[in-house]
């Protein structure tokens, strides 16, 4: 996955600015360990050795997948470019083209992400979500081999990898709110390079980098991490070009509670915005979901 996105990078930025791009591998702890993100540090598990090369001159820009970036500043590195935004949405990989619906009772679900597991809960309280790591291909395994009914993963990713085929369903935000900045990419670079910098402005969608920021500046004013469980999702409303609206939840792991707020504002107000549906979901009591650890068993579908 990791490779897929550094290439699909690589070649914007040589398509937009004439310069070629080597792609240097680096292996992260999130990509070899096979502990639950939540318990090896969830934020910055996939970023912290691409970082470590990057402030080293190992290399001279690193791609991230946006999602799994920490909100707070990094010494000597600027975010530089955000490209064009992939699908954000969830999609649901089952055995023999099963909708979430036509799954059998208590149906195992493999997913990482306690947001997810929160979301697939509140939409059927009897499915027991099973907690699963590795890449995309090993967990699709885990559903042809019988060990799963079904997992859910970030429809992008598996686009990236050619692996559209395996998608059963798609969930709608309505349905399955997507995680801040799901879907998108970020390119880095250290700081003091403003030559480097203005050259990978060039892949930057300025659309993109309003949404992510405001799914971010939600992120960040809840004092969560990636592996919290909560969703947010900005868009430009039909019709509304300089608008924003921004959509988010706070939601217990075990689906019974979905704090929800949304919010437009001016796209150039896109950090304000997320600050201000994260104040609002503050005290709505969002802290309690937010701090207190909850196994994401089965659930009943009382939302408030």
């Amino acid at each position: 996955m990791a490779i897929a996105q550094s290439r699909q990078v690589a070649s914007m930025i040589t398509e937009r600015t004439g310069r070629p791009v080597e792609i240097v591998g680096v292996t992260t702890l999130g990509d070899v360990s096979r502990a639950p993100l939540t318990q090896i540090g969830g934020t910055g598990v996939f970023v912290s050795a691409l970082r470590e090369a990057l402030l080293a001159g190992e290399v001279d820009l690193a791609v991230h997948s946006l999602k799994d970036l920490p909100t707070g500043p990094a010494a000597g590195i600027v975010l530089a470019a955000v490209p064009p935004r992939d699908d954000p949405r969830d999609a649901l990989a089952a055995r023999d083209g099963a909708k979430l619906a036509d799954l059998p009772a208590g149906a195992r679900i493999g997913t990482g992400s306690p947001r997810r597991a929160a979301q697939l809960l509140a939409l059927r309280g009897d499915l027991r979500c099973v907690p699963v790591r590795g890449n995309a291909g090993t967990r699709l395994g885990k559903v042809g081999e019988g060990d799963l009914d079904g997992v859910v993963l970030a429809y992008a990713g598996l686009a990236r990898i050619g692996s559209l085929n395996a998608v059963t369903q798609v969930f709608e935000p309505d349905e399955m709110l997507p995680a801040p900045g799901q879907g998108a990419l970020a390119v880095e670079c250290r700081d003091g390079e403003p030559e480097l910098a203005a050259l990978l402005g060039a892949v930057t969608d300025q659309v993109s980098l309003a949404a992510v920021t405001a799914e971010r500046s939600l992120l960040e004013a809840l004092e969560a991490g990636c592996s919290a469980p909560i969703g947010a999702y900005a868009a430009v409303p039909a019709g509304q070009h300089d608008q924003l609206r921004l959509q988010a939840a706070v939601m217990s792991t075990d689906g019974r509670r979905v704090l929800r707020a949304h919010g437009t504002a001016a796209a150039a107000d896109a950090r304000l915005l997320g600050r201000d549906l994260a104040a609002e979901l503050l005290r709505a009591g969002a802290s309690d979901l937010i701090s207190v650890p909850q196994a994401p068993t089965s659930s009943g579908n009382d939302v408030q």
